[in-house]
């Protein structure tokens, strides 16, 4: 009992000073305990403010950052309270240390902690926040500066992750403040997804990683930090879901560039600025746009113009986009304003782009995309219908090998239409390319119609195959054959052997098949 009447008896003492010492001398004693303090104590103190000044104008970046790491790290076992939240544009619920409440760290085998400060301002309704950093006195010139590295590389790259990405669309306005339109970017695709060969998928993922982490790489050996990719094959091969892959494994933002919507180079440039770090600047079927190549074609062809005729060509030139404006675009030195972007041109037909356009430094990756392969054929068979293995891969794979591969696309629309009966769908497929073996050039809807009866496979396999040209509907009747068409009756026989090859290995599979 007396221990505690003299505690409140030195509490009451120091009320008493408190309201009868001056303000100043009060702070000098606050101060002088404060640094008795710090003396004795073996750890040092480092406050972060939320702003840098006390107008609550300058935000500080470093109380930012702490906070976007200590979200990246695992808390669970390190502080008991959380503050949590969840913004309306993602969907990924972040967390603040509570207020007063400490978070423990480590760094290089030493124990630090953040404790995070909230103080409501006299008089005011305002509160000031800000992060404390507690660390070993000790070791706090070798562990301070690294571990600030770290904590500000880590936010960067969970602020890239974490963020939702939008997709961008010029609106024709280039010239203005903001010539960009988004909405949200959240479409599926990813490399798991992609119907692509595992060697041309490996390819890709590592330049890209190399890409993203090259930094110090681009800036040490002079290049701006930025990578040309030219997608290129018949429609329904991948290109757009590729990009998309593309853009969800780099956390990176999308640009899709119109350039019938832009008036001239100039608005090609602002378009260019306007554009952020992190971005894939996409323009679709680079060939059909713009006439690019009529440019260079024109001036080689064009004669000595008359006095007004050269202000006419000018003045045509000015009004547009030409192909020197998009070479500056992707390789000029208005290109290097901003880092860590990729450009992406696709076409259905490569030989229809200018070579200027492709040449290294401007398309560094050129990726062709074609028609499935086996590989891929499993992909979208396990994306599709759930299946690793079937009998029947090895009757897919033997119209691969023969000339019947299909796109991408034109597979996932049959295996989609039949995606409740694996074998239904499967033979579809291969009725598919039983066609496109044969030569027939079927329109897309009647390859629809192979999709919902795929039992026609069963039909044709079965009768003799010299009926196989004129049962299956849509194909052409095979022409007779003279004495002087020798290779096309070849050509024939080699069908017709490969097809019953086809019956056979059906036969042998049919005790054997199921999902």
């Amino acid at each position: 009992m007396e221990i505690l009447s003299q505690m409140w008896s030195f509490l009451g003492l120091l009320t008493v000073l408190q309201n009868v010492l001056p303000s100043q001398i009060l702070s000098l004693l606050h101060s002088l305990y404060e640094s008795l303090q710090d003396f004795f104590s073996p750890f040092a103190y480092f406050e972060i403010p939320e702003f840098n000044d006390y107008c609550g104008v300058d935000v500080n970046d470093l109380y930012r950052h702490v906070n976007l790491y200590l979200n990246s790290v695992n808390p669970a076992t390190t502080c008991r309270r959380f503050t949590l939240s969840r913004s309306k544009s993602s969907n990924r619920v972040s967390f603040t240390v509570a207020p007063n409440h400490t978070l423990h760290d480590s760094f290089n085998g030493h124990t630090l902690s953040w404790t995070h400060h909230v103080e409501t301002v006299q008089d005011s309704l305002e509160e000031r926040r800000g992060f404390s950093l507690k660390l070993p006195k000790r070791h706090r010139q070798a562990i301070l500066s690294p571990y600030l590295d770290l904590v500000t590389s880590r936010a960067e790259e969970f602020e890239r992750v974490s963020r939702e990405r939008r997709l961008f669309t010029n609106n024709g306005h280039g010239s203005y403040e903001s010539g960009w339109v988004s909405v949200p970017f959240r479409h599926p695709s990813t490399f798991e997804t992609l119907a692509l060969e595992p060697q041309l998928r490996q390819q890709i993922t590592d330049d890209l990683t190399a890409f993203a982490n090259g930094k110090e790489f681009y800036h040490r050996v002079g290049r701006a930090w930025k990578r040309g990719y030219l997608l290129y094959g018949p429609p329904g091969s991948g290109k757009s879901s590729l990009i998309a892959a593309m853009a969800n494994y780099l956390c990176y933002d999308v640009y899709d560039l119109e350039l019938t919507k832009v008036s001239d180079n100039s608005e090609l440039r602002a378009l260019l600025i306007q554009t952020t770090n992190r971005s894939i600047i996409v323009i679709e079927d680079i060939d059909c746009s713009v006439n690019l190549t009529a440019d260079r074609l024109s001036k080689t062809k064009r004669t000595a113009p008359a006095k007004g005729s050269s202000r006419d060509h000018e003045s045509e030139e000015n009004g547009r986009v030409t192909l020197s404006g998009l070479l500056n675009f992707t390789d000029g030195l208005w290109s290097c304003c901003g880092e860590e972007r990729i450009i992406v041109f696709t076409t259905n037909h490569r030989d229809n782009v200018d070579p200027a356009l492709v040449r290294c430094g401007r398309m560094d990756v050129h990726v062709s995309l074609g028609t499935c392969g086996i590989h891929a054929f499993k992909a979208l068979a396990g994306n599709y219908l759930g299946l690793e293995s079937h009998p029947l891969f090895d009757v897919v794979e033997s119209c691969i090998r023969s000339g019947g591969s299909l796109t991408p696309a034109q597979v996932g629309e049959i295996l989609l239409r039949n995606r409740r009966d694996c074998e239904v769908a499967i033979k579809a497929v291969i009725s598919a390319m039983q066609a496109r073996i044969l030569g027939a050039e079927r329109e897309p809807i009647e390859y629809e119609e192979m999709a919902k009866s795929p039992e026609s496979l069963e039909r044709g396999l079965m009768e003799s195959p010299e009926n196989w040209e004129t049962s299956s509907p849509g194909r052409k009747k095979r022409k007779d054959v003279g004495s002087g068409s020798g290779s096309g009756s070849v050509s024939w026989e080699k069908k017709v052997k490969f097809l019953v090859r086809l019956r056979s290995l059906t036969k042998s599979d049919s005790g054997r098949r199921g999902c």
